[in-house]
């Protein structure tokens, strides 16, 4: 039988909370949303960061999210769609682009982007 936790989600961008009741056996945005929790999701196999949050209290388990790098989960980033309660938590859902900035940002040339110069002008 699963063991059921107690999760607090803080969504940042509409300055809500939801408290939502998750089975460790089940995904945590797919057991929020059934209890009425509108969270930002994209992909929903952990392959983006648009359900990225920040894990302030408790330990979740994603074995799935290849969105996020080893260095980024270390830094307390999970996947809501890919990430299983293994305690109760709290977390605070994030910028999408903040967290592609902080995971891609170092490997995509930074500057201005000049459009409509042929390549051999650029």
């Amino acid at each position: 039988m699963a063991q059921t936790h107690t999760v607090r989600i803080y969504h940042r961008q509409s300055d809500r909370h939801y408290t939502v009741q998750v089975p460790d056996d089940r995904y945590v945005l797919h057991s929020a949303e059934n209890q009425g929790a509108d969270l930002p999701f994209s992909c929903r196999n952990g392959a983006c960061t648009a359900c990225a949050v920040r894990v302030t209290s408790g330990e979740v388990y994603q074995p799935e999210a290849m969105g996020l790098s080893p260095d980024l989960r270390a830094q307390g980033y999970a996947l809501l769609c890919v990430s299983y309660a293994r305690s109760d938590l709290e977390v605070e859902t994030q910028d999408e682009d903040e967290v592609y900035e902080l995971q891609f940002g170092r490997y995509f040339g930074k500057g201005k982007i000049v459009r409509g110069l042929p390549l051999d002008e650029e």
